[in-house]
């Protein structure tokens, strides 16, 4: 195993010890986010060898959980500690990281691997039961609350904010199952000449159980550190928002960008190695994990949580997520794309984060 991808979970967790509640300077922060920034490295680099152990598609599950169990613990760790004011961020959040993974780490892969291979080949069964779930998941979660009467405003009523935790659960439980026992050859990647002989170039005997063992538990240190230090760096990301005059909601699209790294990078060399079908499993499978898994727990902790708990979507953001699902289904659904697919959905993302700047 090479070294600094040992030597820099521990740097960064050193860091995130010694800078933790603490107020910092312009120079601390610059110096958080360049061990911030490392420490995304380290986490796909254990994230790819673990998924060479266990291969696919459990290798994009284990780094989607993985990123999206700790996302969660930081979005309630900011509602606790942010006050009134951070009611609208885990739907914020959870929203971002939808749109970024659907039309960014999408259209980054497809865009990618075109450019390399000319047309990028994927399983449209697999890619169109994800996508099917997440546009369930999303309206049940982010839509409905916004025509529901039970309460005024946004928000659900404890009643159908537990049919919905129960409803989310159930969905992505599922789809793992699904994707993992009964239909796990339609996340597999297709295989093709250019795949043939990118694994014949990349080829590499699977690590022992002891070192995937050990990335593993790197890898979680990793993400811990990334959603830690990522924390750490939110009072500047306010402090910055507030000073250019950006929406407070642009805060959740900073910590989903920051969060999601791993999975961006993780997808983007799999396109490049026209392993479409694997950047595919990252980004559906980081979306549905981002809802699936957090408005369960964002239920069970509103029974602590002060004030109210806002999901519903605006007007623009529900048009945004529309035509995010349709054009998504146009994509998957021949099982293949160009670069203007990928173009397509890169430009989804740039109009969802201008409309977030100017609302």
């Amino acid at each position: 195993m090479q070294l600094w991808p040992v030597l820099v979970p521990v740097l960064a967790v050193v860091v995130l010890a010694a800078t933790w509640g603490r107020e910092l300077g312009p120079v601390p922060v610059v110096l958080v986010a360049a061990v911030l920034a490392s420490s995304v490295l380290a986490a796909v680099h254990h994230a790819e060898v673990v998924a060479h152990r266990v291969g696919e598609p459990f290798g994009s599950l284990v780094l989607a959980v993985a990123v999206t169990v700790i996302e969660v613990a930081l979005i309630i760790t900011l509602m606790i500690s942010g006050g009134p004011e951070t009611q609208t961020l885990a739907r914020d959040t959870v929203f971002a990281a939808v749109m970024i993974t659907t039309n960014g780490i999408v259209g980054l892969s497809l865009l990618v691997g075109a450019r390399r291979y000319g047309i990028t080949l994927f399983n449209a069964e697999g890619a169109g039961a994800a996508l099917a779930t997440i546009a369930a998941l999303a309206t049940l979660t982010l839509v409905l609350p916004n025509f529901t009467s039970a309460l005024s405003g946004p928000e659900f009523s404890p009643a159908q904010l537990a049919f919905a935790a129960v409803a989310s659960l159930s969905l992505y439980t599922m789809f793992v199952f699904t994707q993992t026992v009964r239909h796990r050859d339609f996340f597999l990647p297709v295989t093709t000449a250019a795949t043939t002989r990118e694994d014949a170039e990349t080829h590499a005997d699977p690590p022992t159980g002891r070192a995937a063992a050990q990335s593993l538990a790197l890898l979680l240190v990793s993400l811990v550190a990334v959603v830690g230090l990522a924390k750490i760096e939110t009072p500047a990301i306010e402090a910055a928002v507030n000073a250019v005059g950006l929406p407070l909601a642009f805060v959740g699209i900073v910590i989903a960008l920051l969060v999601l790294l791993p999975e961006t990078l993780a997808a983007l060399r799999a396109a490049r190695r026209d392993r479409i079908q694997i950047s595919l499993n990252l980004a559906f499978g980081s979306a549905m994990a981002s809802i699936g898994l957090t408005i369960p727990t964002i239920a069970v902790a509103s029974i602590w949580l002060q004030g109210p708990l806002v999901l519903g979507l605006g007007s623009t953001q529900i048009v945004m997520l529309a035509l995010t699902v349709v054009v998504g289904v146009l994509t998957v659904v021949p099982g293949r794309a160009t670069r203007l697919q990928g173009g397509v959905h890169l430009v989804l993302l740039a109009a969802f984060l201008f409309w977030a700047i100017a609302p």
